[in-house]
């Protein structure tokens, strides 16, 4: 194996351990309030803030490389891969219908996908106008 490919795997995995602390740490936030009715906002939350991020990701790291390329690994693959949870998504959806509670699945689904690429684009619309002034 290729030192850089060791480099590489050890970046996404700084990166993932740092999103999965990151989503942790948003899950217990919301976990605090103790109210039940916000499940599964903390899903939501953290495919919404991810999605944002990856649009500012793919501006500053693919499409404007201002950073290494192997930030892309530790951010984009790592961080950000650890960070949203589209297998959790599912499965509250899931959960939600096994409940009986088809709109707010349904609302769920349809909020998810449409605030998760509204914030990616969003995110890269932000950072690409800060860089192209």
């Amino acid at each position: 194996m290729k030192y850089s490919h060791i480099l590489n795997y050890l970046a996404v995995a700084f990166g993932g351990a740092l999103g999965a602390l990151t989503r942790t740490l948003i899950y217990e936030w919301f976990a605090k309030s103790g109210n039940d009715r916000l499940y599964p906002l903390p899903t939501l939350t953290v495919n919404v803030v991810g999605s944002f991020l990856m649009g500012i990701a793919w501006c500053c790291l693919v499409e404007k490389s201002l950073l290494p390329p192997l930030w892309k690994d530790i951010v984009s693959v790592g961080f950000l891969g650890a960070l949203t949870t589209f297998s959790t998504f599912s499965l509250d959806v899931f959960r939600l219908f096994q409940s009986d509670r088809f709109a707010e699945a349904l609302a769920y689904m349809l909020a998810s996908v449409l605030l998760c690429v509204l914030a990616t684009s969003l995110g890269y619309r932000s950072v690409s106008t800060l860089v192209n002034g």
